[in-house]
């Protein structure tokens, strides 16, 4: 089994900065994808930001220029550095990670943190 345990989300004013953290523990041989989705009232779960091992990155449209993602190998973590924040970024975060275990054998399988609130607002 595999943990994921987010930090760092909260309420801020438009134009401000957040940081969240994730931290991957458990039954690890190799996290393959790391990133962060998304979540806001009444709307489907979308990607914000992913990165890959070998350092490959994808992300929305919308976060463009305003987040960055990073991740540290030897630590099992995941970081997304969100500035100039805007009403439509306010939404329940959530940590995923796509982890290869041994078990006996290779299993590779998706887990999710547990979500961290976010919210934008005057």
């Amino acid at each position: 089994q595999v943990q994921l345990v987010e930090s760092g989300g909260g309420s801020v004013q438009p134009g401000g900065s957040l940081r969240l953290s994730c931290a991957a523990s458990g039954s690890i041989f190799r996290i393959n994808t790391m990133g962060w989705y998304r979540q806001a009232p009444g709307k489907q779960r979308e990607l914000v930001a992913a990165l890959t091992s070998g350092g490959s990155t994808n992300s929305a449209d919308s976060v463009k220029g305003r987040f960055t993602i990073s991740r540290d190998n030897a630590k099992n973590t995941v970081a997304l550095q969100m500035n100039s924040l805007k009403p439509e970024d306010t939404a329940v975060y959530y940590c995923n990670a796509e982890v290869t275990s041994y078990v006996g054998y290779y299993d590779t399988r998706a887990y999710w943190g547990q979500g961290t609130q976010v919210t934008v607002s005057s």
